[in-house]
């Protein structure tokens, strides 16, 4: 049996949180990065097919907390760190997604799926 077309724009959507999230964990972060960070990995997910928006927030609250306790300026990017949105869209299929901590883990989840 083929996926359905909102099947597949959900799978397209789990492939943008993965190539997000791995290809950006572990990267240097600080406060001053922040945000060029955030519009890079945006645009850098913008680029694959069928995604129509991502916003990217770095929670420099709880940044700024990790610096505080730590040795450095400095710490390397991980879920703990993001609140990301973003909008898929797959023939004729919105999909809206979000990631954010949830029990210390960062969850990725579907927000909505529409026609």
């Amino acid at each position: 049996m083929d996926p359905t077309d909102a099947q597949a724009a959900c799978f397209e959507a789990g492939i943008k949180f993965g190539s997000l999230y791995h290809q950006f964990a572990g990267t240097p972060l600080s406060p001053e990065s922040a945000d060029s960070l955030a519009r890079a990995m945006e645009a850098s997910i913008e680029n694959q097919p069928h995604c129509e928006a991502v916003t990217v927030e770095i929670l420099t609250d709880e940044l700024e907390r990790t610096l505080a306790d730590g040795p450095a300026d400095y710490t390397e990017l991980t879920g703990r760190f993001l609140d990301v949105e973003m909008r898929i869209d797959y023939e004729g299929h919105a999909v809206r997604t979000r990631m954010e901590m949830e029990d210390g883990y960062p969850l990725m989840r579907l927000v909505d799926v529409t026609d």
